[in-house]
């Protein structure tokens, strides 16, 4: 999957847009959820590269496959087969959801310098 480098977050904004990311990802999980991955999700950012946040833990929300969070720039759908694509303060992210876990890769920059990791997920 193609990670996309993000050039004109800021620090703070970084961290952030991360914590929105695991708050959308950790949504209410209802019977009656619309598609397979509706719902609250935990979800852990690692830092690999760079000097963005070591490691950043939240709880996001899915609501009918779309990813969002209340008072945050996030925007961002999970695809019936459980595919991950986010946009998250100028910070992107992709991966893979199966079940009630998740993984993939993010990539963003703090005060211009480019950073990349890691991320996890489990269903609430």
């Amino acid at each position: 999957m193609p990670i996309h480098r993000i050039t004109k977050a800021c620090p703070g904004s970084l961290v952030t847009a991360f914590a929105v990311l695991g708050s959308v990802l950790l949504g209410a999980h209802s019977a009656a959820a619309q598609t397979p991955y509706d719902g609250t999700w935990n979800v852990t950012i690692v830092t690999k590269a760079g000097s963005c946040e070591p490691a950043v833990r939240s709880t996001l929300t899915v609501a009918d496959g779309k990813i969002s969070a209340p008072g945050s720039d996030v925007a961002g759908t999970i695809g019936h087969e459980g595919l991950v694509r986010a946009s998250i303060n100028g910070a992107y992210a992709n991966g893979q959801l199966s079940g009630n876990a998740g993984w993939g890769k993010w990539n963003g920059a703090s005060a211009g310098v480019p950073c990349s990791g890691r991320w996890e997920a489990s269903r609430q």
